[in-house]
């Protein structure tokens, strides 16, 4: 990796390599020497942009909320058929495997979230968005005549949500579910509450 020649680049890239300490060694305890060891710059010029991890910490929370967020409205396809977009956006709120650094890090930001207000907003905010990015999709599948809900938009936008957070913190956690089995049984309370069948392509 290309050492960033910018204080913008740097903070960065420092952000980046912050999430991979956090995957590794977790919130408490986190060292500037962690990040630098995920980075091409020392501990000391850690400690220069961030003298206050907890503020590098904040940054790495904003940054993986923005990019799971935009990375899921993009892989729904907006103007694919209801059906097919549904199933994508389910699709994107799975973690790929128990290495996926993204969920990791949203996992320890969550159980941190207890004790400090700013992350449990930032929570709040990721929760609030992504029920709003289903509900977008169920309303569109509903106007085109795919959909026939069982419950109302936000119930089912909120059952979605929670349905993709247990499985993935389950699946995170080490329980013997695979990705493709969270994937189905999503799918399969999707179309109960959809009445339509799902599919991805």
């Amino acid at each position: 990796m290309a050492r960033p020649k910018n204080q913008a680049g740097r903070r960065a890239h420092l952000v980046q390599a912050a999430k991979h300490a956090i995957a590794e060694r977790g919130i408490n305890g986190l060292r500037a020497i962690d990040v630098a060891a995920h980075s091409e710059l020392g501990a000391g010029s850690v400690a220069y942009y961030y003298p206050d991890l907890g503020d590098l910490v904040r940054e790495v929370h904003e940054d993986a909320v923005s990019r799971f967020y935009w990375s899921r409205r993009e892989q729904g396809g907006a103007g694919a058929q209801p059906a097919i977009r549904l199933a994508r956006i389910i699709r994107s709120g799975i973690p790929n495997s128990r290495d996926d650094v993204d969920f990791q890090v949203l996992n320890e930001l969550h159980t941190h979230a207890y004790r400090d207000a700013f992350h449990a907003q930032l929570m709040a905010e990721m929760y609030r968005l992504e029920v709003s990015l289903y509900a977008t999709a169920l309303n569109e599948g509903v106007d085109a005549g795919a959909f026939t809900l069982a419950l109302p938009v936000d119930t089912t936008a909120s059952n979605l949500v929670a349905m993709e957070d247990a499985y993935g913190l389950h699946f995170m956690g080490g329980t013997p579910l695979g990705v493709e089995d969270i994937f189905r049984m999503i799918i399969a309370n999707a179309e109960v509450l959809t009445g339509c069948r799902l599919e991805e392509s």
